[in-house]
């Protein structure tokens, strides 16, 4: 079944011409992205199934031509356009954090991680290196596993942030869990790394936890003096 065959006010891509590609559901933007359906399912039926076998949109990113074809319904030249389109996203979104992105509030930072942080199965702890305007200059994972203030050497993150000249740090990490709450790691693992950033004279502006599409910031929370 073409697109043509629903509804002509139902049609994802007329509504896309007439609204915008945000009102869109995923389920409408997957069946634009298919164009057609099968001889058992329309279009939109086929998009819903596609997306019901992944546990989230977004695991989608690290969707292999594999696991596409394994999917009733969806050949190797469907593959194919989700899975250019999904890349198209990645190098978009790529492109944007490679600028020199300003960081204004806790929600800045967290609009910056969120998308590569949120859906990561293990903890991972990133640093973003600010210049006296509160340009990201760099992005770097510091290291990969649970939190513990043995492992978070000040040290290497200082040392970073001094050979990219950085007048500030926010540090981040996630929690696969899904839950952004801190732990007494969590803010262990800050008030060290805040009191060597007084030492050094780079400050630690902020430490957000990063759940499932939520993060709360130790600055706001009043865990960083």
């Amino acid at each position: 079944m073409m697109i043509r065959d629903v509804h002509i006010a139902d049609r994802p891509r007329e509504r896309l011409i007439r609204q915008g590609a945000g009102s869109l559901s995923n389920q409408e933007l997957m069946a634009i992205l298919l164009r057609t359906g099968t001889k058992e399912e329309s279009v939109l039926m086929l998009a819903n199934r596609i997306l019901k076998s992944f546990d989230k949109i977004q695991d989608f990113k690290d969707a292999t031509v594999e696991e596409m074809t394994a999917i009733k319904g969806i050949g190797e030249a469907k593959a194919v356009q989700i899975l250019a389109a999904v890349e198209l996203g990645k190098r978009i979104y790529r492109k944007h954090s490679e600028g020199r992105y300003v960081i204004k509030s806790p929600e800045d930072a967290a609009a910056y991680l969120m998308t590569d942080m949120s859906s990561l199965v293990q903890e991972h702890f990133v640093v973003l290196f600010l210049n006296v305007k509160n340009e990201v200059l760099h992005k770097q994972t510091i290291f990969i596993g649970s939190l513990n203030s043995s492992i978070v050497h000040p040290r290497e993150i200082f040392r970073e942030a001094v050979k990219r000249s950085a007048a500030s740090i926010i540090c981040a990490h996630n929690h696969p869990s899904g839950n952004p709450t801190p732990s007494p790691e969590d803010i262990e693992v800050t008030d060290r790394l805040v009191e060597a950033g007084a030492i050094i004279g780079i400050e630690l502006l902020d430490h957000l936890i990063i759940g499932d599409h939520r993060f709360i910031s130790l600055k706001e929370k009043g865990y960083m003096s």
